[in-house]
């Protein structure tokens, strides 16, 4: 390194003597953590959630939904665990820190107790399922004459308890399901997405939807101030203190409610002509009965050849009545919503795991129906349980929420 020279008559510059830093050290010296916020995420690679990319609302309950179907199909236990696994994947990897997004456990803790609650009925109340092995006798109740065909009591057979668990099993992963779509979607901007004619409905829909979160979200918050000042939090009386301050938070969050869509003009519509107003109201009403015939000829076991045809008319008899009550709404959209490529691809996968669990019923029932006389112990469908696993895509392509929203 050559020797520093001071000029005559000029102070020394700070720092003149020292090297200078090499362009790999400054880069070096910046930390990734810093940088990160700012990285472009590669095409293959989800990006981080923000405004701009959010997943639409219904995107998540369409793939809810489509895991409900999967699971209305079956009961097979491995396949309903496998579709409650793939579910709590993805709730795991994808919901946020918001009070409605932590209800998910409340819907587990609600499953199991559906289970329970199925195997008591079964022993308490009998089951029509013959069984040869016999677990163990309960005291008859004698009941009278214009009560046949009801026992309390009686005989518990291991094939009744297997097949009360079947039953109780499909019921909780549909509720595991809804818990899904819960802690996934927010309440508020699916509220936005509905079309205007639904507008009053869904205000009601989603309010009845934020119940349950906000509750589950004030208990606990209840529960550890409790723990925090030394009182218990388990027992009878623990429950009836905390139910009161529960109650009083529901209450008022009512009137908070009531008083922001008051502020807001809510209710407030257009005048339409009479001829409108019957028009839709006969597309919607006929609509929805074609829908339900439809989906009824669907889930029937010789109703296929009508169904679909029936179902398609419905839909758009419903749609055209939409469209046309929409225009009684006066109010505007800020801001809303939109459905892009993530969107499709995740209502895409739920789509595919039902249409794929509703063909596997056809082809294969008894592996998707194990029977339970004689009992024996249901086999694992390999190709139907590759189809649940496209439910996992959601996990992969949905924008990442932020880390500090992160549970």
């Amino acid at each position: 390194m050559p020797p520093f020279r001071v000029s005559a008559g000029q102070p020394p510059r700070r720092g003149a003597g020292r090297p200078a830093a090499s362009p790999s050290r400054a880069t070096a010296d910046r930390s990734p953590a810093r940088d990160a916020p700012y990285a472009r995420a590669r095409w293959w690679q989800a990006p981080k959630a923000a405004r701009g990319n959010a997943l639409h609302a219904g995107a998540w309950w369409l793939w809810a939904l489509g895991l409900a179907t999967a699971a209305s199909r079956t009961t097979n236990p491995l396949l309903l665990g496998l579709i409650t696994g793939v579910a709590g994947y993805v709730v795991a990897a994808r919901r946020t820190s918001a009070p409605w997004a932590r209800s998910y456990g409340a819907f587990l803790k609600l499953g199991l107790f559906v289970i329970g609650l199925r195997l008591l009925f079964s022993m308490l109340l009998g089951s029509p399922i013959p069984g040869s092995h016999l677990l163990f006798t309960l005291p008859e109740v004698p009941l009278p004459a214009w009560a046949q065909g009801i026992r309390l009591g009686g005989r518990v057979t291991a094939e009744q308890l297997v097949f009360a668990f079947y039953d109780g099993a499909k019921l909780a992963a549909l509720l595991v399901c809804v818990g899904a779509a819960n802690a996934l979607a927010n309440p508020a901007r699916l509220l936005k997405s509905l079309p205007a004619a639904l507008y009053e409905a869904g205000v009601a829909v989603v309010v009845a939807m934020t119940f349950a979160p906000n509750m589950v979200a004030d208990v606990v918050r209840l529960r550890t101030a409790r723990r925090l000042r030394g009182r218990p939090t388990g027992g009878v009386r623990a429950v009836l203190q905390i139910g009161l301050p529960v109650l009083e938070g529901a209450l008022e969050r009512s009137v908070a409610t009531a008083a922001s869509m008051d502020a807001r003009g809510y209710g407030r519509t257009a005048q339409v002509p009479p001829a409108v107003r019957h028009t839709t109201n006969a597309l919607t009403l006929g609509g929805l009965l074609g829908m339900c015939a439809g989906t009824y000829g669907l889930l029937a076991a010789q109703g296929a050849a009508y169904g679909l045809p029936l179902l398609g008319i419905g839909l758009v008899l419903a749609l055209a009545g939409l469209r046309l009550g929409g225009r009684r709404s006066v109010r505007t959209r800020y801001r809303p919503d939109r459905w892009g490529c993530r969107a499709w691809l995740v209502a895409g996968s739920g789509a595919a795991v039902a249409a794929l669990l509703v063909r596997a019923s056809t082809l294969d029932p008894g592996g998707l129906q194990p029977g339970v006389v004689p009992l024996v112990a249901p086999g694992l469908p390999l190709w139907p349980a590759a189809a649940i696993l496209i439910g996992l895509l959601p996990a992969f392509v949905a924008p990442v929420p932020p880390e500090e929203a992160s549970p």
